[in-house]
Order: C-alpha cells, then sequence, then structure tokens
C-alpha cells in the first residue's frame, strides 16, 4: 500500500513536493516508485537552471523503463541529492526523506496551491 504523507504536496505527474519558505524539495510519490520497480539510475543535468512549471528537470530510470520527471512548480534547481547518483535505491526505500531528488529556489508561490493535497492525490492514483 501507497504511502501519503499530509504534509507535501502532490502532482498529477506523480511528484511530491515540500516547501521550506522559497525552497522546495522534490521527489516522486512512493505509489511512483512501486510503479517503477528497482530504480538504476536518476538524471537530472538542470542544475543552475530557471524552468517553468511542467518543464523536464530530469529523468529517472528504472529495470524496465525510462521516465521523465516534471517541475511541480517553477524556479531554480539549486542542487541534486547527492545520495541517489550512489545510491538511487533511496528513491525506492526512502522517496519521501533519503530518496528526494532535486531543491528549487521557486520563483511564483502561488504555484503552490494548485498542487495536490495528499488526500486527492491518493484519490487519484486509487480512483
Amino acid at each position: 500500500m501507497s504511502n501519503f504523507p499530509e504534509a507535501l504536496k502532490y502532482t498529477k505527474d506523480h511528484e511530491w513536493v515540500k516547501l521550506d519558505g522559497d525552497i522546495a524539495t522534490v521527489g516522486i510519490t512512493d505509489y511512483a516508485q512501486h510503479e517503477l520497480g528497482d530504480i538504476v539510475y536518476v538524471e537530472v543535468d538542470t542544475v543552475g537552471e530557471s524552468l517553468n512549471h511542467s518543464d523536464v528537470f530530469g529523468t529517472v530510470e528504472a529495470v524496465k523503463t525510462v521516465s521523465d520527471l516534471f517541475m511541480p512548480m517553477s524556479g531554480e534547481i539549486l542542487e541534486l541529492n547527492p545520495s541517489i547518483d550512489a545510491e538511487p535505491e533511496q528513491v525506492n526505500k526512502d522517496p519521501y526523506n533519503k530518496g528526494w531528488m532535486i531543491k528549487i529556489k521557486i520563483s511564483n508561490a502561488g504555484e503552490y496551491n494548485d498542487l495536490l493535497s495528499a488526500a486527492d492525490y491518493q484519490k487519484l492514483v486509487e480512483g
């Protein structure tokens, strides 16, 4: 069964967002990592770039597939989680903590209100 932490916001593309001031931490949801299977590589070559909401910021490679990662909010990508380069399986084991992917300095705080609540995201994936 998937986990849907209440403190986070979600996208229809299965990213989660944790906002702290104007810094957003982003990863993929427990549901997404479960659907993808064993994650073997996360590629993000957009660090330092400013991207718009729903732009592709990287890819996640699992044993059977490669999926694009989409910006949940507009902003500048400040960093990639250094531990997932060496241990991409952290995304499978702990998607909401050690398995986070990027940090963004957001440029449009209003976009946060357009994200899904945990309950709405759960309805979307289990609906």
